[in-house]
């Protein structure tokens, strides 16, 4: 999991603020399924949103095991929604630039 400052931070949350979020969490809450398919999510675009249309009373817990099982950094939950960024291993293809000077 990538430690990130507050000021990267704000940008990944300025990144997703007109993104629409990719998975929706339902009556079946986190399954192996749903991990995986953030996982693809994430490798796929970095930055996602997570909706959250059942257990919302429990989403932070929720949202930090998704974080922990798909090694990904949860950027914050704002409402039912939550944000998590995974850094893509090859520096050439990442899209969204956290500069050192934000650190």
């Amino acid at each position: 999991m990538l430690e990130i400052t507050s000021k990267q931070r704000k940008i990944l949350e300025k990144a997703a603020h007109n993104l629409d979020p990719i998975v929706i969490i339902g009556q079946n809450g986190v399954t192996d399924s749903l991990v995986q398919m953030v996982l693809n999510s994430l490798k796929a675009h970095e930055l996602i949103k997570v909706k959250f249309n059942e257990y919302k009373e429990d989403r932070a817990k929720y949202a930090n095991d998704i974080a922990l099982r798909t090694d990904s950094t949860l950027v914050r939950i704002i409402g039912n929604v939550a944000i998590f960024y995974k850094e893509n291993e090859d520096p050439s293809k990442r899209k969204t630039k956290l500069s050192k000077a934000a650190k």
